[in-house]
């Protein structure tokens, strides 16, 4: 599979690549004392599920495949986070953005815990650092997010929007040739 999807995204003649993954990248998702729901499992070099990311990510660079995003889910609060290889463990790859929106309706928790692995570094959170687990929807947060490409220029704009539809955070994205 991650070879099919090296070579789609090789061969795409689109600007903007766009990954769907159901978990983060970058955030810490905890499943008991020592197991993990998401890729990241802790500061470090890669390893588990890591080890399959970087070797995408630095197939990715090889292959010079560029504007990269990814779209992720299931921590129940809304992220924007941009990801550097002079910030990272693993160094092998092109700088890239991941967007982080949810829940539609369900509780709000977090935030989790940024893995240093990839170098993200956190642009956007849509809930304080101390909020209170399992939070109702009726408190308002939750998320949902949009990108717009514009025809002419190639900009991407990503926005995150709050449960009455009003954006929370805006980004314009600019594609490397």
């Amino acid at each position: 599979q991650r070879e099919w999807l090296e070579d789609r995204l090789r061969a795409s003649r689109a600007t903007w690549k766009v990954i769907a993954c159901d978990q983060p990248l970058g955030l810490v998702v905890g499943d008991g004392p020592a197991r993990f729901e998401a890729v990241a499992n802790g500061n470090g070099p890669p390893l588990g599920r890591e080890l399959e990311i970087a070797s995408l990510l630095r197939s990715l660079r090889d292959r010079r495949v560029r504007n990269l995003v990814w779209v992720t889910g299931d921590v129940h609060y809304a992220a924007a986070h941009h990801y550097e290889p002079e910030r990272a463990r693993f160094k092998e790859f092109h700088p890239f953005w991941e967007f982080v929106a949810g829940p539609l309706h369900a509780g709000t928790f977090g935030p989790n815990a940024l893995d240093d692995t990839f170098g993200p570094e956190v642009r956007f959170r849509g809930i304080p650092a101390d909020l209170k687990p399992n939070r109702p929807p009726s408190d308002g947060l939750q998320f949902f997010g949009m990108g717009r490409i514009d025809a002419k220029t190639e900009v991407l704009t990503v926005s995150l929007h709050n449960l009455a539809g009003e954006p929370v955070f805006r980004v314009n994205l600019e594609p490397e040739p």
